[in-house]
């Protein structure tokens, strides 16, 4: 029997302007998935914390670390008011644009647990949506980096996996990681044991540090890398925070400047990063190429050595129900 051929799956990373609000970042997400769809896209993949926006206040504004200062917490009430709730009416509306759509996505989102342990905390999730609106992954970023602590509670490893992801005529397993956690050697290695053909890493905005983090992740784990990263203007900053003058010259400057890319298993640009303006990358993916690339280096494989190394993943940790997972869509 001829062996079947690996697929070829188009995909595309939605880059543009965060939007005002959760309702304006919903229709925004809606026009932009059907804009990949319409494209012939099978996934479409969205930032680092797209809905509501990221905090970028915490790098350029002034005071931002102040103890029980007014301002910020009034910044900090209005994100948590506009964050996506998983099994709520937001996390449905993901839904329903998925399976509208019929294409698979994911998106990037700040997670307001609403009921239950750990009621009103805010996690930096990564959700993954199949074509008919089900979900498939639910990863809530396992660390913090640096000021987001401030606002961000500390993840799980359950997300922590690749997910089979319908395309096409066939299956991809996707899989991604969020920010800095690019720099964790061990989620790294739990991914590439997943198998991933299609990694998504989520940015604020890939600059050129990132751009390196995602070559290297594509290189490492022989897979594709679509590094997705946000635009945002300095008049998009919280009204009540004043922003450093050194770090912000004028309220047209961006402050998150996009740099979205698709990068194949050999570490090389299949699109090259764009920069400081709205865009949807489109790229046709040869799966069959991560075969190729794992002839030399396969750390999940022949250069794993499972006789010197010992390796696992502590899952199940998760302190809120996993129900939404086992929801019909």
């Amino acid at each position: 029997m001829a062996p079947s051929p690996t697929p070829i799956v188009r995909v595309a990373i939605a880059q543009d302007e965060v939007a005002a609000d959760l309702e304006r970042g919903l229709d925004l997400t809606d026009a932009r998935a059907a804009d990949a769809a319409r494209a012939g896209a099978a996934l479409v993949v969205f930032p680092e914390t797209w809905l509501p926006g990221y905090p970028a206040w915490l790098d350029v504004c002034r005071d931002a670390g102040l103890w029980d200062h007014p301002p910020v917490k009034a910044v900090f009430r209005r994100m948590a008011e506009q964050s996506v709730i998983v099994d709520g009416d937001s996390g449905q509306a993901l839904a329903a644009i998925a399976r509208r759509h019929q294409i698979a996505m994911t998106i990037g989102v700040v997670e307001r647990v609403e009921r239950g342990p750990g009621r009103g905390t805010l996690y930096n999730a990564l959700l993954t949506y199949g074509p008919d609106g089900s979900l498939l992954n639910h990863h809530r970023k396992l660390v913090p980096t640096y000021t987001e602590r401030l606002v961000w509670g500390p993840g799980d490893a359950d997300g922590i996996r690749a997910v089979d992801v319908p395309v096409h005529s066939g299956h991809a397993r996707v899989g991604g990681l969020v920010c800095w956690e690019h720099w964790m050697p061990l989620a790294r290695q739990a991914l590439h044991n997943a198998g991933e053909d299609i990694h998504v890493a989520a940015w604020p905005t890939v600059k050129d540090m990132l751009q390196i983090a995602s070559r290297h992740y594509a290189f490492e784990g022989r897979c594709f890398v679509l590094a997705a990263g946000s635009l945002m203007r300095a008049s998009a900053l919280p009204r009540e925070l004043e922003a450093h003058p050194e770090l912000v010259k004028d309220e047209h400057q961006f402050v998150l400047r996009g740099g979205s890319a698709i990068i194949g298993p050999d570490g090389h640009y299949v699109s090259e990063p764009v920069f400081d303006r709205p865009a949807l990358l489109v790229a046709d993916l040869d799966l069959g190429l991560t075969r190729e690339e794992s002839m030399a280096l396969d750390v999940a494989g022949h250069y794993s050595r499972p006789d010197a190394f010992a390796f696992d993943v502590h899952r199940g940790q998760r302190r809120t129900s996993d129900a939404e997972l086992t929801r019909s869509p």
